[in-house]
């Protein structure tokens, strides 16, 4: 019964993860079934280098990434561009006062940043990993974490200029 233990406390957090890279909930439901097939065939790699939530974390990034990559995914975001154009002039009213949210505005910013800035920002003021974890789970050094986190707020900053928001983020370690 320890794979149902792990399940419970990890999932939702996982599903979390996934959505913030696919950005639609039930393909980050069916990422983190995939996740935890694979935990559970190949459970016996799972060395305690790190915590088991970070390992399933590194696991639940690379089926995003494959996710990202494949074809199924670009045929997707390909017919909602195109259903898009044909709805986005037509905005209520409520959608233009949600749009102006300083937090939604934020979160919009990060979503349409490059994977590579997305993912470090994501994990490291969101899921609260530090830089050593977040180089475990991508598979880089922790300059490279740094380089991109670095880069991801100078974006962030430049795109949000002249924008009252206030979002505390905890200083770089």
């Amino acid at each position: 019964m320890q794979f149902k233990k792990i399940m419970k406390e990890n999932g939702e957090y996982l599903i979390r993860l996934a959505f913030y890279y696919v950005k639609n909930w039930s393909t980050a439901e069916d990422i983190v079934q995939e996740v935890f097939v694979t935990y559970c065939q190949k459970s016996d790699q799972f060395e305690n280098r790190s915590s088991i939530r970070t390992y399933l974390a590194k696991i639940t990034v690379n089926k995003c990434h494959d996710y990202l990559r494949s074809w199924k995914n670009k045929i997707y975001l390909y017919s909602n561009l195109l259903l898009g154009q044909s709805i986005s002039n037509k905005e209520s009213p409520e959608q233009l006062v949600i749009n102006k949210d300083k937090n939604d505005m934020l979160i919009k910013e990060i979503l349409e940043m490059s994977i590579k800035y997305r993912e470090v920002i994501l994990l490291y003021y969101y899921q609260e990993f530090t830089i050593l974890e977040i180089s475990k789970i991508l598979n880089c050094s922790e300059n490279t974490v740094k380089t991109r986190l670095s880069r991801a707020k100078s974006i962030l900053k430049s795109k949000l200029e002249g924008i009252e928001w206030e979002v505390i983020l905890r200083e770089q370690h």
